[in-house]
């Protein structure tokens, strides 16, 4: 008799459940939005904040799953879909902009992070850099590129107490160049290096603490849903570029 393979606790998944090529949102509700944008799409499972699509993308098998917010969360969503077949990650998020320049709503590909999260330190000394799949960013920018976004890349942070500001530090990183603040990138990216899978990341911001004015909650987000729309498409175009650059290696 055949042996059943082994569901997994969380994502409820087992191999074949999921595609190859993962995109990860912290909200269940933007995995559904997600969703809607493949060309088919299944629910595969639904537990605690874990729900997973799976579909195509211009012919391409492709799966989401939110992961909630921060790191903990994000690394159970990810050793999980690894042990079922999942090996390349996109991190579709939402961040606040980091520099004066950069307006709410935005695309942000992130490229490496600051370890501020403590998830990270779990599997890797501090001193080892959070850095995205170089293959993965090189597709987002692509696709930005292709779509005609005003899009931004660059270094992002990653924090796990999204009511605590250090001014202090939020001053030193502007100043060093970063680009976004967020919850789980360099969690994802530290992974990836361990258990050698392909990561990246790319998200929209949603709040920027260093506009001169800032809009109302409302403004703020109606700005962030037209971003996530676009960088939805940017993630599922670099879906189908990395996936043809695979065929053709």
């Amino acid at each position: 008799m055949t042996e059943k393979p082994e569901v997994q606790k969380h994502i409820r998944c087992v191999p074949g459940d999921v595609a190859r090529y993962v995109l990860l949102p912290g909200d269940p509700a933007r995995a559904e939005r997600i969703a809607n944008q493949f060309d088919e799409a299944e629910l595969v499972a639904q537990n605690r904040e874990y729900t997973i699509y799976t579909g195509t993308t211009n012919g391409v098998g492709v799966s989401v799953c939110s992961t909630g917010i921060g790191g903990p969360s994000s690394a159970i969503a990810m050793e999980e879909l690894i042990k079922v077949g999942a090996e390349v990650f996109i991190r579709v998020g939402s961040s606040g902009g980091r520099q004066p320049h950069i307006p709410i709503g935005s695309p942000v590909i992130v490229t490496a992070a600051y370890r501020g999260e403590g998830t990270s330190a779990a599997y890797l000394p501090p001193e080892f850099p959070a850095v995205a799949d170089l293959d993965v960013s090189n597709a987002l920018i692509q696709a930005a590129k292709e779509r005609g976004e005003d899009c931004y890349w660059g270094v992002g942070f990653s924090r796990d107490a999204f009511y605590v500001r250090d001014t202090d530090l939020n001053e030193r990183l502007k100043d060093a160049g970063i680009v976004a603040a967020e919850m789980e990138a360099s969690a994802m990216f530290i992974i990836g290096s361990v258990r050698g899978v392909q990561v990246g990341c790319v998200v929209a911001t949603d709040s920027n603490i260093w506009l001169p004015q800032q809009p109302t909650l409302a403004e703020k987000e109606a700005l962030y849903f037209e971003g996530e729309h676009k960088v939805i498409a940017i993630a599922l175009r670099a879906v189908q570029l990395l996936d043809a650059a695979k065929e053709n290696a």
